[in-house]
């Protein structure tokens, strides 16, 4: 699996940590070994122009997400193989904001790494075609993501 994590925010990151947890995602989610992603990290400035070019929305976020390939998750219906994995291919892209990360975390009562942990799954299961517009999709996303980032933690020791 190639996943590539570039930190242009200006801010220090873990940012073998935030490879090894996508890692653990998109393992989690059966998604085909040779898929590729990248991960980048950006300051408010970025953010802020990627939030307004491509939502129409003002300011900055916490994360964004641009799928490439219409890869779906290994244990879904369509697209996966006899042993449950999808096809390789170029997932897509993860932008986050740790400056927006660092504000949620402190009003959650967390440290920004959980923070952007948290944002990365979240952008990483967007990648893989989930969404939270409506009540049941909502249930479902933040399970999934509640579950991957608990089993992550656990793998780690904490």
């Amino acid at each position: 699996m190639s996943i590539e994590v570039l930190n242009e925010s200006g801010v220090p990151v873990d940012e073998r940590a935030i490879g090894e947890l996508s890692r653990h995602v998109l393992d989690g989610m059966r998604v085909h070994p040779l898929a590729e992603l990248s991960i980048l990290l950006v300051d408010e400035a970025a953010m802020t122009e990627l939030h307004e070019k491509w939502m129409d929305e003002p300011g900055p976020t916490d994360v964004l997400s641009f799928p490439m390939d219409e890869l779906r998750p290994g244990h879904m219906s369509g697209g996966a193989d006899e042993d449950g994995e999808t096809d390789p291919g170029l997932l897509g892209d993860v932008v986050l904001c740790p400056a927006v990360a660092e504000r949620q975390a402190r009003e959650a009562g967390h440290d920004t790494e959980a923070e952007l942990e948290l944002l990365c799954a979240h952008g990483i299961l967007h990648l893989l075609g989930y969404d939270h517009a409506e009540p049941e999709e909502h249930k479902e996303m933040f399970g999934l993501q509640a579950e991957l980032l608990a089993s992550w933690r656990e793998e780690r020791g904490g």
